[in-house]
């Protein structure tokens, strides 16, 4: 498994439980070090006692040689980074090309080179041909295997998926992959197998469509509040519907995180250099870019108008609880909000401290929300960890300097505000009060 970010680490983990020998090879000395003290470099609920689980059991280990790594290998996966590309939105392939290059120049025996990594559609046509042109005379196969991992349940999405996706080309490489997958083959989980370039595609079409879900019903919430109506209730009956479902329907201050706005930027890239535009996805981008910036107006609003000289206490700042990952997140949008409008900004989350310190410069990080919300004028809740789920909101009213409220994952409601003594609450395509 080269690579030892969020999809390798947890892939590589998860396939030693499935009884496989797998090694994990990275370029960061550092983050070698790290695993092999036994320490985890991301957060991920249960990830550490899972990989403690098969080092011990001798089926997975950590290294900076990836020649040694390769020894013996019958499957070598891709798991590096695909960031989006400054200036033009594509997926940045230059860490796939060049493991694709490192493995052609160390591989010696047949070996099946599979992409775990989020690529554009065509990518692994690409790796086909800068192994076969780095090593003319090695034997070899690529397969595409897209990763479907949801941050905060990875381990449950990998151990029990709704499908597995791998594309192949021959036959060989299909009973490689096969037998990589057959613990799950066994348990009946569907394996899809497929031509390479669909199994690029599956991936970028199914996140953007859950981003498009999301991004649907956060323009259906500003209606809501428009027309009077409960966006949770609305969310509900439509997700009623099979045909709809009611998963990723819920409002909130706009999706972020690593897969959808890499993902949604490059399918549009793709559509645009084939002549095939993603109008949808481009729409879904621009809108929950402006979906963000309404959240500031709320805040706002709930300030007076000005942020300057007021107190915000912020509970949550990673794109999602039980993550520790800030990419695009919408704290990274609404936070320098606050602290450019004059706001003293108090955060508190579970995980966000280490990477927050860094992003979000002039903040105050508080351990407790109770600690954050002290003589605070505005709360603010951003991101719904199960541990802002059941606050006393009495509390925390009577600890603020101006009690006010605006929960951006709906936890609360109007009565539980009014209740605690609140004088102001708002939340996201519901009705909300405000002093008259």
């Amino acid at each position: 498994m080269i690579g030892t970010g969020y999809v390798g680490l947890v892939s590589g983990v998860c396939f030693s439980d499935f009884g496989h020998e797998v090694v994990c090879v990275d370029k960061d000395p550092r983050k070698i070090e790290m695993l092999e003290r036994g320490e985890v470099p991301i957060y991920e609920p249960g990830l550490d006692a899972l990989m403690h689980k098969n080092v011990d059991a001798g089926r997975l280990s950590f290294t900076l040689d990836l020649d040694s790594a390769i020894d013996g290998a019958e499957a070598v996966f891709i798991a590096v980074g695909t960031p989006t590309r400054r200036g033009d939105g594509h997926a940045d392939l230059t860490y796939v090309m060049a493991a694709a290059e490192e493995i052609a120049n160390t591989a010696k025996d047949y070996v099946v080179v599979v992409t775990k990594s989020t690529v554009p559609v065509g990518t692994n046509r690409q790796v086909q041909e800068t192994i076969a042109k780095a090593n003319p005379n090695l034997a070899f196969d690529v397969a595409s295997n897209p990763e479907f991992l949801r941050e905060g349940a990875a381990i449950e999405d990998f151990m029990k998926p709704d499908r597995v996706v791998v594309g192949v080309e021959t036959e060989r490489a299909g009973e490689v992959m096969n037998e990589i997958y057959r613990p799950l083959y066994l348990r009946e989980f569907p394996i899809v197998t497929t031509d390479l370039e669909s199994a690029e595609m599956i991936k970028y079409a199914a996140n953007a469509f859950l981003a498009t879900k999301i991004t649907f019903i956060n323009e259906i919430a500003a209606l809501c509040e428009k027309v009077g109506a409960d966006v949770k209730q609305v969310s509900k009956g439509m997700g009623m519907d099979n045909r709809v479902g009611n998963k990723f329907l819920h409002a909130g201050p706009g999706y972020g995180g690593s897969c959808f706005p890499k993902d949604t930027k490059a399918l549009a890239r793709i559509g645009q250099e084939h002549a095939a535009p993603m109008q949808i996805t481009e729409a879904v981008i621009k809108v929950n870019e402006e979906v963000k910036r309404r959240m500031i107006d709320k805040l706002l609003d709930l300030s007076g108008g000005s942020f300057n000289g007021k107190t915000v206490a912020v509970l949550g700042v990673t794109f999602k609880p039980n993550t520790d990952d800030m990419r695009d997140a919408p704290s990274l949008t609404i936070i320098p909000a606050l602290v450019g409008g004059g706001a003293q900004v108090r955060a508190c989350d579970p995980q966000g401290k280490h990477e927050g310190e860094s992003l979000l410069p002039g903040v105050i990080w508080e351990e407790d929300p109770y600690q954050a919300a002290q003589d605070a004028d505005l709360l603010v809740v951003l991101t719904e960890w199960n541990e802002f789920r059941a606050l006393d909101l009495k509390k925390l009213a009577e600890t603020m300097a101006s009690p006010r409220m605006a929960d951006l994952r709906n936890i609360y409601s109007n009565k539980d505000a009014q209740r605690a003594g609140f004088e102001a609450y708002d939340s996201i395509g519901r009705a909300g009060y405000a002093p008259a």
